[in-house]
């Protein structure tokens, strides 16, 4: 049933996407001077908006109708599903023990002695020489 009812959602979404996309819009009335009538004589002389506007609504009503119920059957079905969950691999695993009631002393960490600062680490080398960067440095003459 609920497939059923998958393909029927399905399909009044598709067919409210098409029906409001045909709907013309609110400035829709502007561009009949330059020859936009032509919905009036596939329609009717009143045009598509009744036709349209109220098979729209319906869509809507069907479509907000069948996401209720299936929401409510998809929370029904759980519910009567009860405690039995299936939990597939983690079925397997153990379960943990309980924590312990009452004044159950905590387990202390043990002390840890401070490790000893590292040797002093050495200095680098003192030079009285500065390199100079390429842009300082004299340059030869060209071409002598």
């Amino acid at each position: 049933m609920m497939l059923f009812l998958t393909v029927i959602y399905v399909l009044v979404a598709i067919a409210m996407v098409a029906l409001i996309l045909m709907q013309r819009g609110a400035g829709a009335q502007a561009g009949s001077g330059f020859g936009g009538g032509a919905s009036a004589t596939v329609f009717g002389a009143r045009g598509a908006s009744s036709f349209l506007s109220k098979a729209t609504k319906w869509l809507a009503i069907t479509f907000f109708a069948i996401s209720l119920f299936m929401a409510w059957h998809a929370t029904d079905r759980s519910r009567a599903e009860g405690q039995a969950v299936d939990l597939g691999v983690m079925s397997q695993v153990p379960v943990a023990p309980a924590a312990p009631q009452g004044d159950a002393a905590v387990p202390v960490a043990p002390a840890q002695a401070v490790p000893a600062p590292a040797a002093e680490v050495p200095a680098a080398p003192v030079t009285d020489t500065v390199p100079q960067s390429p842009e300082s440095a004299p340059s030869e003459p060209a071409g002598e």
